[in-house]
């Protein structure tokens, strides 16, 4: 019967009602362990220590711009409600003001 199932000539359904199985996970249970379908799904990636320091290097250079990224976008929120506040309290706009001689 798993053969039959895994070679798509039956589905679990009709299996369940020709062979008269009442358990709605009885037929899965049984592919999984009686089926070669779910080695289908595995992925298997050799690689060699270099490879995997190298890899374990990337990721933490990644982890390491994610996190200047984030400070310097934390830089910018602080130093842009710096000049609202600024703008606020003198009364003017300095973003405009900026390129004005004194």
């Amino acid at each position: 019967m798993v053969s039959e199932i895994e070679s798509a000539a039956i589905s679990i359904g009709a299996a369940r009602r020709r062979y008269g199985i009442g358990g709605a996970d009885t037929i899965q249970k049984w592919l999984r362990q009686f089926g070669k379908n779910h080695l289908l799904a595995k992925v298997v990636h050799v690689q060699t220590p270099e490879e995997k320091d190298q890899l374990k290097l990337l990721k933490n250079r990644v982890r390491d711009l994610e996190k200047a990224l984030s400070d310097s976008h934390m830089k910018n929120v602080m130093y842009e409600s710096l000049i609202e506040a600024a703008n606020e309290h003198l009364d003017c706009d300095l973003k405009k003001k900026y390129g004005e001689k004194p």
